[in-house]
């Protein structure tokens, strides 16, 4: 039988390639503004007939006078217009086949739609008018009340949602939007007319961001202009507002929260600058390699070695204002203690020795082959633009990081090691 020259020869084993020997490029995004300026960033690309739309607001609890406002207004803007019930809503999109979602984060929050090319205009006009005509009917606000309530109930038995909620506190301060949490008088003190206030603040006459996805329709641009370019969003300029972080003067914190139990949480966290410091593309590598993937130090030592937990991890907060370097675990009760002292050990490791090249290329490789991963389809290269987009940044911080992968030297890692792994700027949090 003759061969044929196209056919792939499985006789012979592929090349294999380290991931730091691919060339990424980050994929453009299309510019335009709608008829009442709100800014477009688009991602035209995929094969199927699907596009994402989401509308990001310069509406998180940065932005609310009174706690858990925004996160409320933002969850029951599904919850009710003057034409349409929650119930006649949630139906809408689900016989379109359409999944709407909505967020809220510190600075913004967003409402984001999936849905079939052919039926973004029977959905498009709904989620304008959830932006200009949601209702925030009396019995809808009490219905979220009792199920937070009860919900919070629940996650305050667990060590590990304590423990989350501390460790932002003693980093930020309480009255900063980073370090805030939820309370049940905070619940039982929600009012209609604030969040009515907040909604038409934020909302009605915010300020929006549109990010868009997918094998886009030749008329997105038209559908999105009919839909929003009329709203009058971007028209009034929001009021810029500052915090002060005040954190505890205490650093090392211990919780009992539940007298018999026998887990604890362990959180070890320190203040970082945000995305615009020199550092911060370097010292990403710095902390996959101490405890950001299943390779890690932390993972091979107090995992693996031993056995203290299923897994600890190490990662930054990532604020658009400010940032932290945080380390999280929980582990048995009686070890602790003994997890804290080993996570300092890896620190000074880091601090004395140089790491090898073979455990270089590992991180780098893991790194590289991430970003790769995030490059697959539409959706996941507009979340890189928006998270760009946010934070002011453009694509040249994408280039720069990827030299700063591939570049970073072990001695530079080992300064940055000396420069942030300093234990008195740590605070230690374990709750059982």
């Amino acid at each position: 039988m003759k061969k044929n020259k196209n056919m792939l020869d499985r006789t012979v084993a592929p090349q294999i390639k380290d991931a730091v020997e691919f060339n990424l490029q980050l994929k453009k995004s299309e510019q335009f503004t709608l008829d009442n300026g709100i800014p477009v960033y688009s991602i035209n690309a995929g094969a199927q007939e699907v596009t994402l739309v989401e509308l990001v607001f310069h509406a998180g609890n940065w932005h609310e006078d009174q706690n858990i406002i925004a996160g409320t207004t933002n969850f029951l803007l599904k919850n009710g217009t003057s034409k349409k019930s929650a119930f006649e809503i949630n139906e809408h999109f689900e016989y379109y086949g359409a999944y709407l979602n909505r967020n809220c984060y510190n600075e913004t929050a967003n409402i984001t739609l999936h849905c079939l090319n052919k039926y973004l205009k029977d959905v498009l006009p709904v989620v304008s008018e959830l932006i200009t005509d949601s209702v925030f009917k009396e019995e809808e606000l009490a219905i979220y009340k009792q199920n937070q309530i009860q919900r919070l109930k629940v996650s305050l038995q667990k060590c590990d949602f304590v423990a989350n909620r501390f460790i932002d506190e003693y980093l930020f301060g309480f009255d900063h939007p980073y370090g805030r949490y939820t309370s049940i008088p905070d619940f039982e003190a929600l009012n209609r007319d604030k969040i009515v206030k907040f909604y038409n603040d934020y909302y009605i006459n915010g300020k929006c961001i549109i990010f868009v996805a997918g094998n886009l329709p030749a008329d997105i641009f038209q559908q999105l202009n009919t839909a929003f370019g009329h709203l009058p969003l971007n028209k009034n300029s929001i009021a810029e507002k500052r915090f002060t972080i005040s954190p505890a003067t205490e650093k090392k914190q211990r919780v009992i929260n539940d007298p018999n139990g026998v887990q604890g949480a362990v959180r070890m966290a320190r203040p970082f600058p945000n995305r615009h410091h020199p550092d911060f593309m370097k010292v990403q590598v710095l902390n996959n390699l101490f405890g950001g993937f299943f390779g890690s130090r932390l993972m091979s030592n107090i995992r693996e070695d031993k056995g203290y937990t299923y897994g600890i991890h190490s990662y930054f907060e990532n604020h658009v204002q400010d940032s932290a370097w945080m380390i999280s675990t929980e582990a048995g009760r009686d070890v602790c203690e003994a997890t804290i002292g080993e996570v300092y050990k890896e620190m000074e490791i880091l601090k004395e020795e140089l790491v090898d090249e073979e455990e270089l290329l590992l991180v780098r490789n893991y790194m590289i082959g991430s970003i790769l991963g995030d490059l697959d389809g539409p959706f996941q290269i507009i979340g890189r633009w928006k998270n760009y987009v946010l934070n002011g940044l453009d694509e040249s911080y994408f280039y720069k990081s990827i030299n700063t992968i591939k570049t970073i030297s072990a001695e530079e890692i080992r300064q940055l090691a000396q420069k942030y792994f300093v234990p008195e700027e740590f605070y230690e949090l374990v709750v059982v």
